[in-house]
Formats: C-alpha cells, structure tokens, sequence
C-alpha cells in the first residue's frame, strides 16, 4: 500500500501530517511491517512540551522495540489512546486509526527537510 500523499517521512520511519500548527505524528507501514506484531504503545502524556528530535514514546513488538522521534518540537496536545488500547492496530492501520499524537509547534521548518511520499516508497518499498 503506497503511503498517503500528505505526509513527510523521517528515515527513522515516522510520518508526520502539517494542518495549520498541528503535527499528527505515526510510524509508517513500513515501520509497522519491519516489528512484525505489535504488542505494547507507551505514549508521553497530553501536555508534555518536547523539543525537536526528542521522544514521544515506544512502540513494543515481538521482535524490539523501538523509540518514536518527533522532528518538530512543541506541546502534545492531543494522545491517541486507540493504539494503546490495541496495539495491533498500528500494524492494520497506521496511517489512519493508528496515529499517535498531535503537537502544537511553533516551528514547522523542520518538516521541509523529511521525505515526501514518493522518495520514501522508494527508498522504503512495502511488501
């Protein structure tokens, strides 16, 4: 499945969706597929200020598990707790249900520099 056309993408594999001065933050399918069964989400709480290039949480698989990295900093504002109710939604949905949390940020420039879809398909094919 090709990966939404709105977003930007880290190499680290999240994705990230700008609407105004909020950034939806995710992992990919690719990310998704690599862990394999996801089976544990520990989101940072509503609130929380952050800066760029630090944690928003970890992802927890059979296999690893791994940090989530937001590019842009800011105040989570918003903390899905779909994905950590049921971690396998990551794997059937990530891009949609599967987000994970909203920032406010001050500065969005960060993101201009992350992959759009095209170039990450490439350089990272699902399937």
């Amino acid at each position: 499945m090709p990966s939404p056309s709105d977003l930007r993408f880290s190499d680290s594999h999240e994705w990230f969706r700008l609407e105004g001065d909020v950034v939806t933050i995710g992992i990919s399918q690719y990310a998704a597929d690599e862990l394999t069964d996801i089976t544990y989400v520990e989101l940072k709480d509503q609130g929380t200020t952050i800066g760029e290039n630090e944690t928003i949480g970890e992802v927890e698989s059979v296999k690893t598990s791994s940090d989530i990295y937001s590019v842009v900093g800011g105040e989570i504002i918003e903390v899905n707790p779909a994905p950590q109710e049921d971690p396998s939604l990551l794997n059937r949905d990530p891009f949609g249900d599967g987000w994970l949390v909203r920032i406010r940020t001050k500065n969005p420039a960060p993101l201009e520099s992350l992959l759009d879809q095209a170039a990450y398909d490439e350089k990272y094919p699902v399937g």
